[in-house]
């Protein structure tokens, strides 16, 4: 069974075995733990208690309904944070973050200057607004872009953050294989922690990319 217990811990990711291409798809061939979603819960319970629906219209739709990004702590904001919390040797102007060193855990690709590097929304913005969010108001849709409780906010490359654009597991996956696991236990998380819904191909994906993962299990 699959648990998920305390924080997760960004740059401590333990990877699974390399996956292969069998005769019934992609999986996983040898396992080591993987660190769990952030918050409580079991991911295939959770999975189970989304609600499943057609995407909505993208009617209305504006990135600016979703302010971002908030001012935060002692970093002039929250894609400061996520810099400063994703990153390594890390480096200051005043508030800002000027340096240091990131993996992207979507390709494996490894950046020194933050301007290479972007701030995923783990459920896209666009996707959470066909998911139910068009239904809130612009402070809870600022929440949701700016939430630093969940596993939804990621320094990753600036390329495969614009390959990923709005879509869903069903329709684009890193190509880190071996982070499929937990990039499906995080998009369940956040989309069961904010009542999001799935369509049926993207909860089908999910469910696929789950099977057979292993989380680590904590104290």
């Amino acid at each position: 069974m699959r648990t998920r217990s305390g924080p997760r811990v960004p740059g401590a990711l333990a990877l699974i075995a390399a996956l292969t291409l069998g005769a019934a798809g992609c999986v996983p061939l040898e396992e080591e733990p993987v660190t769990p979603p952030s918050g409580s819960g079991n991911i295939d319970q959770m999975l189970s208690e989304l609600t499943v629906a057609e995407a909505g219209s993208m009617r209305g739709y504006s990135r600016n309904r979703f302010p971002h990004w908030r001012k935060t702590g002692q970093n002039c904001d929250v894609r400061d944070t996520v810099l400063e919390r994703d990153g390594k040797s890390i480096e200051h102007s005043g508030c800002n973050v000027v340096g240091g060193r990131w993996e992207s855990v979507y390709d494996g690709r490894t950046f020194t200057d933050p301007s290479d590097v972007d701030i995923d929304h783990m459920v896209p913005l666009a996707n959470a607004w066909r998911s139910g969010a068009d239904e809130w108001d612009d402070s809870k849709r600022g929440d949701f872009a700016n939430d630093l409780d969940r596993p939804q906010l990621f320094a990753v490359s600036a390329s495969s953050n614009r390959a990923k654009g709005d879509q869903d597991p069903s329709q684009w996956k890193p190509s880190n294989r071996s982070y499929w696991c937990q990039y499906a236990g995080d998009w369940v998380a956040v989309k069961h922690h904010w009542q999001l819904t799935v369509t049926s191909a993207e909860q089908a994906e999910l469910a696929d990319m789950l099977e057979g993962c292993t989380w680590e299990s904590k104290p």
